[in-house]
């Protein structure tokens, strides 16, 4: 049996510290009908922009929609798993640059949870909607149909839609006890 290197002194949690921000953060999909302070959303937008980025390339992109007509479209953008948009009074679409940057999807997925963890720090909700890969059944995929609704530039790739709220509901934190910590390996596999 491997040692466990890892302390395991128990905290008082409270939202000042980054580890119970990480047990509270879940994704919602339900929110209400209010709209989000434009501060709020300032925050949630310098995350991304202090998020590292891969030789500090940072060429990243945000647009963000706010409009009900517009998110209504971007939900339906693909087949599955956009849905919950149509509720969001945010959502911001995450772009990235691939012949600038091979690490454009890393680069995205990092400010994409970077604004995510803001958001929970606000007390807002917020869930990520894939979008690269994904699709309509006939054939066209939800990067085109995006690029269509928000007349995006060819040369940019949309990673995901982060679709963002005041919660309709709390949800339980994190289960420590469900953590895969079998998942975890020292020194090799």
């Amino acid at each position: 049996m491997t040692k466990n290197i890892f302390n395991t002194k128990e905290d008082n949690y409270n939202m000042d510290s980054f580890k119970a921000l990480v047990q509270q953060r879940r994704s919602h999909r339900a929110f209400t009908d209010e709209g989000i302070h434009p501060d709020d959303v300032k925050l949630i937008l310098r995350a991304a922009l202090m998020s590292p980025t891969s030789k500090g390339c940072r060429s990243w992109h945000f647009v963000v929609v706010d409009d009900k007509v517009l998110i209504e479209k971007l939900s339906d953008a693909k087949d599955l798993g956009g849905q919950f948009l149509k509720n969001a009074p945010l959502a911001i679409v995450v772009l990235g640059h691939p012949m600038e940057n091979d690490c454009w999807v890393e680069d995205c997925s990092i400010a994409a949870i970077s604004m995510q963890y803001q958001a929970e720090d606000l007390g807002l909700g917020s869930c990520w909607a894939q979008i690269k890969n994904r699709g309509l059944s006939d054939g066209t995929t939800a990067d085109e149909v995006i690029h269509g609704i928000l007349d995006i530039p060819q040369e940019l790739s949309v990673l995901c839609v982060v679709g963002f709220g005041h919660k309709a509901k709390e949800r339980k934190l994190q289960d420590e006890e469900a953590l895969k910590w079998e998942n975890v390996h020292i020194n090799q596999f």
